[in-house]
């Protein structure tokens, strides 16, 4: 079975169907949490996306350097994904997340806890 993906608020709408569209499991913030999860601290919607078994992703690298936000991912010996470029436009974070698909689900599988970026040519485990 694929792996699901918790999308944070900050990749937005267009990136989640635009996955969808090329057969992604994911799932938004703003379709779990209300008010589009302005006030849901980080920790919470990873810590909620992880209790469902579904891997986050975001495009916020710093995730990995603050203790209560990477705290989760420890705990469920999980995987987080990020992008190395927050400028980058939506279609391109789809290309690029697509593009290395077979490279994220073969991480997931070996699991974690660790951190990765997706970049432009490859993904790089960036924690611990």
């Amino acid at each position: 079975m694929p792996p699901e993906f918790f999308l944070d608020r900050n990749l937005g709408r267009r990136v989640a169907e635009e996955l969808r569209a090329r057969g992604w499991l994911v799932h938004r913030i703003g379709d779990v949490f209300p008010g589009d999860a302005q006030d849901i601290p980080d920790e919470d919607w990873i810590l909620h996306g992880l209790a469902q078994g579904w891997v986050p992703l975001s495009k916020d690298g710093r995730i990995k350097t603050r203790d209560r936000e990477i705290q989760p991912v420890k705990d469920h010996s999980a995987v987080l994904f990020y992008l190395d470029n927050q400028q980058l436009r939506s279609l391109e974070m789809v290309e690029r997340l697509h593009a290395r698909r077979e490279a994220i689900h073969r991480v997931i599988g070996a699991g974690g806890p660790a951190a990765y970026a997706v970049r432009a040519d490859r993904i790089e485990r960036t924690w611990p």
